[in-house]
């Protein structure tokens, strides 16, 4: 695979340049499927259940394909108590998604996430590399807009 070895060549078959070498091909395809985790393995001389594991371990990664635009809503404590539940039940009737579902036509995928780290400016999420905070349930219409 090409993204495979471009990712390779990028940050060195070496097995501590993993989780880059992972971030990168999730990057460019969008998830690692499973034929480039065999040639990762292959290349790095890793087992593949150790990439599976790092793979599936972190959220920034994915084994399964995403949407074009991934949100990730915080559901931790402080943003609960500054009316996360509300933005959240908002949310998730704007994009049609639960945790963990990704829309049909391939647009959204929708994660929570137990804490994005500003927790500052609750309720607070992240659309693709954007972050948001302070978030109203009647903003998401207007933000959501922002990735037609």
């Amino acid at each position: 695979m090409v993204a495979v070895k471009a990712a390779v060549d990028a940050f060195g078959a070496k097995r501590e340049e993993m989780i880059p070498i992972l971030n990168e091909i999730n990057k460019k395809l969008g998830y690692i499927p499973p034929e480039a985790l065999d040639e990762v393995s292959m290349l790095l001389k890793a087992p593949k259940s150790q990439l599976y594991s790092v793979a599936s371990f972190y959220r920034m990664l994915s084994t399964k394909p995403r949407g074009r635009h991934v949100i990730q809503f915080c559901e931790s404590a402080p943003c609960h108590v500054v009316g996360g539940k509300e933005v959240w039940e908002e949310l998730q009737k704007q994009v049609h998604l639960k945790s963990g579902e990704t829309s049909p036509d391939g647009k959204w995928t929708l994660l929570t996430t137990s804490c994005l780290g500003v927790c500052g400016v609750g309720p607070v999420m992240t659309v693709d590399e954007d972050i948001y905070g302070n978030i109203a349930p009647g903003e998401l219409q207007s933000i959501l807009a922002r990735y037609e």
